[in-house]
């Protein structure tokens, strides 16, 4: 073949391959979008951090799930994705919202609120995860004709979910805490006041 003669993707296969070169500014969007409302809602720019930590190991969770069954990362499964994007975070939100109110209504200590969130929250979190995943898994387990187009989605939400409920219980707390500090010593670089609840200032 003359060197002059050159092949290329065009229509649909263009368009495809072009959806593709645009993933990762996708999930990038998503993740910005969600640190402004949680910034606004939380009123704080270090704690939605804690919750974004729950998505690097919904997304690694959710790749493995497709190099284990041999399937490419394709549009659908960005899909599922973004949707283990909005499912995964509620883990965090659910205890790191109720830890935050015990902090600034009762007083209680980072470590009292986020330990009392981790037993009250915990069977929350467990049914609304096993919802999520029970509905998930008969797209991953179909069979016949079409599958193909639907098995990576239900692939994708049940591997991140799976990976994510296990390290997110023990890790959010955690990071919740380090996080706290954090905010403490900006507050006392800056010379802000810090909040004393009735019973830190019961133990001064």
């Amino acid at each position: 073949m003359p060197d002059a003669i050159v092949a290329e993707f065009t229509g649909s296969v263009a368009e495809f391959r072009a959806s593709l070169a645009s993933e990762p500014f996708l999930i990038l969007a998503a993740v910005v979008v969600i640190y402004i409302v949680l910034g606004v809602l939380y009123e704080s720019y270090i704690h939605p951090l804690t919750i974004l930590s729950t998505l690097p190991s919904a997304g690694v969770g959710a790749l493995l799930a497709l190099d284990l069954y041999q399937m490419d990362f394709s549009l659908v499964a960005l899909i599922g994705v973004v949707l283990l994007i909005g499912i995964v975070k509620k883990n965090a939100i659910m205890m790191i919202d109720f830890a935050l109110e015990a902090q600034r209504e009762r007083g209680l200590s980072a470590y009292s609120a986020i330990y009392e969130a981790c037993l009250l929250r915990f069977r929350p979190i467990m049914m609304t995860t096993a919802a999520a995943l029970l509905g998930a898994l008969p797209m991953a387990l179909q069979t016949g004709t079409g599958s193909e187009l639907r098995r990576p989605l239900g692939v994708a939400i049940v591997g991140g979910l799976l990976l994510s409920q296990f390290l997110t219980l023990y890790t959010t707390p955690v990071i919740y805490l380090a996080l706290d500090r954090v905010e403490r010593w900006i507050s006392q670089r800056r010379g802000a006041p810090q909040p004393i609840g009735p019973l830190q200032s019961a133990a001064r």
